[in-house]
């Protein structure tokens, strides 16, 4: 630190500005004043809005956000869908500035609400934009933006009162420490995510997170607890060919879902069992779900290879 004479004149020329304020004497700064970066070195006056007019472009905002109405839910709702679509049939790679500014919208939507009858709604359709933004920020390879996705779904669901977004956040977070090379605890994570669910959620839904910890168990080298993982699961999904959940819309599971998750996981276990798993699945997945299909075709190459098998059924090659 410079003398106490000096800083009298370093204070005085900072004032004037003839002297700009060092990233060192900044960070002091911001603490003994609570001021931001920008107000620390300084707006121009012309530009720098009075107290008044900032508490006027805060209820401004505040007044916007009380009256988002469920129709304008409804079409944050309709957008998320169309990029789930775009995702499911053309993959993520495209989508990533679409998706950026549908958050955006959201977050500042809801940052802006101040009741809870004006809240829910957005956190609610923000819970679920997030988490298909985080999914898609996997399949991307972008994983610290993946992360921060799913910390904003939480929130959001936690504002929400969701506690089926939240388990399904928390669950599908897991699969980031996965990625990381870290499946034992995210196996952890997701039977953190089902306590959190407890008997709340859909059966649909409970379904959906015992596969999810099997396949992170499979990763783990956890084989027992797999199976038992896939049998649980199994016995909770619903009968029937319907596949989207009514109470929550990011999940997509019936038989034949489970069908194709299970051979994925039995092939990365080696297992015999993997291979008839897989076919049945090919024979029944529904042909706009293209990254799917594409993922079942690479699980069936991996539990051919694993049984040294390198002629392939004409299924597999027709497909």
């Amino acid at each position: 630190m410079a003398s106490a004479a000096s800083l009298r004149v370093y204070v005085s020329e900072w004032e004037n500005g003839k002297r700009p304020i060092s990233d060192r004497y900044a960070a002091i700064l911001r603490q003994l004043l609570g001021a931001t970066d920008p107000e620390l070195r300084g707006v121009p006056a012309a530009v720098a809005p009075s107290m008044a007019e900032g508490y006027d472009e805060l209820l401004s905002r505040i007044d916007a956000a009380s009256s988002v109405s469920q129709s304008m839910v409804k079409s944050f709702n309709d957008q998320t869908e169309l990029l789930r679509t775009m995702d499911r049939q053309m993959g993520a790679s495209s989508l990533v500035d679409q998706m950026s500014g549908h958050l955006a919208a959201l977050e500042d939507a809801l940052n802006f609400a101040v009741l809870p009858d004006a809240r829910r709604p957005v956190a609610l359709a923000l819970a679920g934009a997030s988490t298909l933004a985080a999914w898609q920020a996997i399949d991307s390879g972008a994983v610290e933006r993946a992360w921060r996705h799913y910390e904003l779904a939480k929130r959001a669901a936690r504002d929400a009162e969701a506690p089926m977004y939240l388990a399904h956040a928390m669950a599908e977070q897991a699969y980031v420490l996965c990625e990381a090379g870290r499946p034992t605890l995210g196996v952890e994570v997701i039977r953190d995510a089902q306590r959190t669910l407890g008997r709340a959620g859909s059966p649909r839904l409970r379904a959906w997170l015992y596969a999810a910890e099997a396949e992170l168990c499979a990763q783990a080298g956890m084989a027992d607890q797999c199976r038992r993982a896939l049998d649980a699961a199994e016995a909770s999904i619903p009968p029937g060919p319907q596949d989207r959940d009514p109470d929550m819309l990011s999940i997509f599971l019936n038989g034949a879902h489970l069908a194709r998750w299970r051979g994925n996981i039995l092939a990365q276990l080696g297992d015999d069992e993997a291979v008839s798993s897989l076919y049945d699945a090919l024979e029944v997945v529904d042909p706009t779900f293209v990254r799917a299909q594409a993922g079942l075709l690479c699980d069936l190459g991996q539990a051919h290879l694993v049984r040294s098998e390198w002629t392939l059924s004409p299924i597999f090659l027709g497909s």
